[in-house]
């Protein structure tokens, strides 16, 4: 695997913005908005924008506003405007008093509709939405116009209120901009601007029946907030011909202008909302805020922090060509945060037992352990040993390859804070033949160092006291996909095809030492040579003690793909 990247590239959008201002364009100011529409739940291609917009706004000392872009009832919801303002919190940005949403501009573009359509620009079409893209064209044949397109402006006008008081079904008329059906860009011919929706909104209730567009919407809701620079991704860039055609029938006072930038894509990954929404709706998996979601609140819950995502979303950049990003560096800024302040403690997720024989059994001793070496005011902790231990399964081998120099029989290795320990006897279970216990041997004088008289093991092992262990589910987490582009056409494959029947392993019978059972509900830690586990606050909270694994402590992926 190639090197991960990690310097901060340009940002062109700044470069546009600094030539405004030395332009002495918007009076000198930055206006910038975050406007997701509340029919689902963020994710990190969201994050990219969320640290941009707002990003931008503090760096030009400007303002950047929350806006709901809630122009559909028929997808939207007040559980999804919750949350999206709970991810922006939680990624460190305030909104201040600029909560704003579309909705609340409704009856300004009702009368701004009017204007068009008095203007001669807009018109009440009657065609089917099916007749409506034949109509449309191609992009080598020119659309043909509606027969209802000369409609005269009294006309126009009284339909277009017949349709907001509700006289008609939805789908029978639409309120249609009058521009070009032979334009080369498809979203000029005669975009629509109003359509009718029968279906109480989350605000507005039954108020509405009629509701805008998102294109008709966004440029008007902009130009209301005197945006400056209206920020969005790549594929919104062909709009921007009818976001400037809108500004400019109109004339309001401020003039924002939109600047697009590549989207984030990430690989092992999806981030359509519509299929993420197809994992939750069928089960796939447990919610919006499965730690394996790329959501907001999936990373939150797996144990990111917001710094990580913000490090990642400045690494990335701001660029004008799509790409796609490697997973790696999202995982390498996570280790990278959590090496500096997460405390190690050891955990044994599966347990193997191990008695030590020439131990006393009524001994228990504490050991001073470093809570975490990248951090000296960390300081350290008591760990108990006893006669008793756990160690993991795959740390002892009974026929071990060349290679291996963990423990096995007759082999001598370190314990962790410890001693070392040597392995005499290996017991089975009689019924399977199943390694069930290990019994060792250990050297007083090699107490939390090396032997005396100068040998050397090769391997360090953590562990747990058993006495003194608790127990706790670990839930070990991987990329929810196999392939790296799970989008990618495959002949009678869709991306569900492609989900890594290995994304989740629960593991019930773990055994961790003493100290994490007072883990506070979203606290998190590295388990000694297993990787970062995060307290799950949802079911800490509720009393059971779970940890999500948030990340390995390399890349396994990356071995794996080198070794084939």
């Amino acid at each position: 695997m190639a090197e991960i990247e990690t310097k901060s590239p340009s940002n062109f959008i700044k470069m546009i913005i600094d030539e405004d201002l030395k332009a002495g364009k918007n009076e000198s100011r930055v206006a910038t908005r975050f406007p997701p529409e509340p029919n689902g739940y963020l994710h990190i291609g969201h994050a990219k924008s969320i640290c941009l917009n707002f990003g931008l706004a503090k760096e030009y000392e400007g303002t950047c506003n929350l806006r709901f872009d809630d122009t559909n009832p028929v997808k939207e919801d007040v559980e999804y405007v919750e949350s999206i303002k709970e991810d922006v919190r939680w990624l460190g940005f305030d909104w201040e008093a600029r909560e704003y949403y579309a909705s609340d501009y409704f009856e300004q573009l009702y009368h701004l509709a009017i204007r068009l359509i008095k203007d001669g620009k807009a018109y009440v079409d009657s065609l089917s939405a099916d007749e409506i893209r034949e109509f449309r064209g191609t992009l080598t044949e020119p659309g043909k116009e509606s027969p209802y397109r000369n409609r005269s402006v009294e006309e126009n006008l009284d339909l277009f209120q017949r349709m907001r008081d509700g006289e008609f079904e939805d789908g029978r008329h639409v309120l249609r901009a009058k521009i070009d059906m032979a334009h080369p860009n498809l979203l000029l011919r005669d975009p629509t601007l109003y359509r009718i929706r029968k279906t109480a909104h989350h605000r507005t209730g039954d108020q509405w029946c009629i509701y805008p567009m998102y294109d008709y919407t966004h440029c008007i809701s902009d130009a209301i907030e005197c945006i400056t620079h209206s920020i969005c991704t790549l594929e919104f860039e062909n709009n921007r011909a009818l976001y400037d055609w809108v500004l400019e029938q109109l004339g309001l006072p401020c003039r924002p202008r939109q600047y697009e930038f590549a989207r984030l894509n990430l690989n092992y990954t999806v981030l359509s909302k519509r299929k993420l929404i197809q994992l939750v709706t069928e089960n796939r998996v447990s919610g919006w805020d499965d730690p394996r979601m790329p959501t907001i609140s999936g990373l939150r819950r797996r144990g990111f922090t917001p710094e990580s995502i913000r490090t990642f979303c400045e690494r990335i950049g701001v660029a004008k060509a799509n790409s796609i990003v490697d997973i790696a560096l999202l995982e390498h800024t996570i280790r990278e945060d959590l090496n500096k302040s997460a405390p190690r403690m050891m955990a044994v997720l599966r347990p193997l037992k191990v008695v030590i024989e020439n131990y006393p059994e009524d001994k228990v001793e504490l050991l001073e352990a470093v809570n975490n070496p990248e951090d000296p005011a960390a300081g350290t902790r008591q760990v108990p040993f006893s006669r008793e231990i756990y160690i993991e399964q795959e740390d002892f081998m009974e026929d071990p390859p060349k290679k291996y120099f963990r423990l096995a029989p007759g082999r001598e290795v370190r314990l962790r804070y410890a001693y070392f320990i040597t392995c005499k006897e290996v017991i089975k279970d009689p019924a399977n033949g199943r390694i069930v216990e290990l019994r060792c041997t250990y050297d007083p004088a090699t107490r939390g160092g090396d032997a005396p008289d100068g040998r050397k093991v090769k391997a360090t092992l953590h562990w747990v006291s058993a006495a003194q262990a608790v127990g706790a589910q670990v839930r070990l987490y991987d990329r929810l996909f196999v392939k790296p582009d799970p989008d990618e056409k495959v002949e009678g494959k869709t991306f569900l095809d492609f989900i890594n029947p290995n994304s989740l392993e629960v593991l019930n019978d773990c055994k961790l030492e003493p100290a994490l059972a007072q883990a506070a509900p979203g606290r998190m830690f590295q388990f000694e040579r297993l990787g970062y586990f995060f307290a799950d606050p949802k079911e800490c909270a509720a009393g059971r003690l779970v940890f999500n694994r948030t990340v390995t402590l390399k890349d396994s992926w990356a071995r794996i793909a080198q070794n084939g």
